[in-house]
């Protein structure tokens, strides 16, 4: 499967007014980073990859269609997989964007 581009523009557009974002093809995917610190990923399979923080982990994995990120073979504190119908509607990528960018915003720039 190919990468998403109706859901890459859709995160496009979505952060088109957040200063710092960049895109780099990182996982078999593509990532966008604020300020050099992954906030987001497209992965190949239609997941979303987001980085949450440790702090708020176990609260985005209580959300629907969130799931542990088990890249490596072991969860991953801090990060998730988002299924599609977790960011089918543009009010809840939104919201997943707003809490990752929460996080990147707290990082110092790379």
């Amino acid at each position: 499967m190919g990468l998403d581009e109706g859901l890459q523009i859709r995160l496009e557009e979505a952060l088109s007014g957040v200063q710092g974002i960049t895109q780099k093809k990182m996982f078999g995917g593509l990532c966008l980073l604020h300020r050099g610190n992954m906030v987001a990923g497209i992965m190949k399979d239609g997941r979303l990859m987001l980085r949450v923080g440790k702090e708020r982990h176990q609260e985005a994995l209580s959300r629907p269609h969130a799931h542990e990120m088990d890249f490596t073979g072991k969860p991953m504190a801090g990060m998730i997989y988002l299924d599609e119908a977790g960011f089918s509607e543009d009010a809840d990528l939104k919201s997943w964007l707003d809490l990752a960018l929460a996080f990147t915003s707290s990082l110092p720039p790379k």
